[in-house]
């Protein structure tokens, strides 16, 4: 590995792909110095990595920025917690300092590895990543492969790079990580959706959609697509020779898609006999552990197409990819039924973080039988178009959060008669118990209240999960045995 044996890399942002980047690094001979906002962050890696890095802390962005140009580094691996229009990323491209997602640090591991490299498919969009790339994990285990999933979920794909030992990854990708990933090739790629988030970090939606646009790049086997805006992307991009071009439809496929025909999910993309036949892959019914409310969400649907889409650019067979969508689990906090009571089913939606997730889940909801628990950091955003799209679905709104605002004044607008309850409380346990008696009281036998919050929880819980965890917490506590 001589271009990084020897060479002085600065790591910023000491989380966990920080600390697994320098631990890589450290191995592969590198002068490392890691650098992070946080004192405590700052700590947790001198107690994990020891000696052999040297670390410091810088306490703005200003100082982190100084402590990474002063330090005459050949290279910076940078944590997406770092804006696009951060000081540090403005004054390294002045200066022509590279700058690396821990993403492409790994992929430039692997390919000067002594070891063939392992086939990456590649997963980005709004909403439905994690969905996709777990699905996408367990198909290609169900084939007998070696296939984690890695990247924005799960262990670091840096650390699975140079433990070596699998068959193919499959890699979630957010826009962060791909703003500053530069040569990634994955064998097949898919944008599942886009939507305005993150515009805070990245500046515009052009350039949020820019960077998301990137996970086409090199694709050397198939680009799928979803729509018209992910295909416009795919017909953009700078591919391989040979790359196809695939396009997943909840309806009946044509040639080069796959789709579904009634409750059967099929294949006209790779199937041999394409031209005349299609090969059916699963069911609706090897996805009905994922409908809490009886009937699948086409979101579901969609990401479960667009996984056995990659999974077969992979040459998975057809009984791989019904085996594995009957055993993915779905994952916390992601339509996640957590009990029945008194005839009100109560579901976990925690990982909708805005308006894209959010609408996807309420509606599918029966008409009018919806207690929707929302709000928390609105990063910017607007809710407009989402309370207009699902207000039909509505009985009634919990709202919590520090930005309740928006969703108060679009809720004004488009669904005046859907009675209101707001949470105004400044402790984290107190807002989801308050939040969770307000739905009892709210809701009728029949109703579903559903914690999609269209927001993101940071602005009073350490994470979605633990959103999602308060919440679970919060249903236990009632009153009443839970089916």
């Amino acid at each position: 590995m001589s271009a990084l044996a020897d060479a002085r890399v600065v790591v910023v942002g000491l989380g966990t792909s920080g600390r697994a980047a320098a631990e890589v690094l450290r191995t592969l001979g590198s002068r490392v110095l890691g650098v992070d906002r946080s004192e405590a962050a700052v700590d947790a890696a001198r107690a994990e990595l020891g000696t052999g890095v040297e670390l410091v802390s810088a306490p703005d962005e200003e100082a982190l920025a100084e402590a990474v140009l002063s330090a005459g580094a050949d290279l910076a691996v940078v944590s997406p917690g770092v804006p696009a229009g951060s000081p540090l990323l403005t004054r390294a491209a002045a200066v022509g300092l590279p700058c690396w997602s821990e993403v492409e640090l790994a992929w430039q591991v692997q390919r000067t590895a002594t070891t063939a490299p392992v086939p990456w498919l590649t997963i980005t969009g709004t909403n439905g990543k994690t969905t996709t790339v777990g699905m996408l994990s367990s198909i290609l285990t169900a084939a007998g492969l070696r296939a984690p999933a890695v990247g924005n979920v799960g262990t670091p794909v840096v650390s699975v790079v140079a433990d070596g030992g699998v068959d193919a990854l499959a890699v979630e990708l957010s826009s962060f990580q791909l703003h500053l990933t530069h040569s990634v090739a994955p064998e097949a790629s898919v944008c599942l959706n886009l939507a305005p988030d993150h515009l805070d970090w990245h500046g515009s939606f052009a350039a949020y959609r820019a960077a998301k646009a990137t996970v086409y790049a090199r694709t050397r086997r198939a680009c799928v697509y979803t729509d018209a805006v992910t295909r416009a992307m795919v017909e953009e991009a700078d591919v391989a020779d040979g790359a196809r071009a695939v396009g997943t439809v909840l309806g009946t496929p044509a040639v080069g898609e796959l789709g579904i025909v009634e409750d059967v999910l099929c294949d006209r993309a790779f199937e041999p006999s394409r031209q005349t036949a299609a090969a059916e892959l699963a069911t609706l019914g090897d996805l009905a552990h994922l409908a809490p409310g009886g009937q699948v969400p086409a979101h579901v649907v969609a990401d479960a197409l667009a996984a056995a889409a990659l999974a077969r650019a992979h040459g998975v067979p057809a009984a791989a990819v019904q085996a594995g969508l009957r055993a993915y689990d779905g994952g916390r906090h992601r339509i996640e039924a957590v009990a029945t009571r008194g005839g009100v089913t109560w579901v976990d939606d925690s990982k909708a973080t805005n308006a894209h997730a959010a609408r996807a889940s309420l509606g599918a909801l029966p008409t009018g039988r919806g207690v929707w628990i929302a709000g928390g950091l609105a990063k910017g955003a607007r809710f407009e178009d989402l309370v207009r799209d699902v207000a039909d679905r509505l009985h009634a709104v919990v709202l919590i959060g520090v930005d309740r605002a928006p969703l108060r004044e679009a809720l004004a607008r488009h669904a005046p008669d859907v009675p209101l309850t707001e949470v105004d409380t400044g402790d984290t346990g107190d807002v989801m118990t308050h939040a969770v008696a307000a739905a009892a009281r709210l809701a009728r036998p029949g109703d579903t209240v559903l914690l999609a919050p269209a927001c993101a929880s940071m602005d009073q819980f350490a994470s979605y999960a633990a959103r999602g965890d308060a919440f679970a917490a919060a249903v236990r506590e009632l009153p009443g045995d839970p089916a």
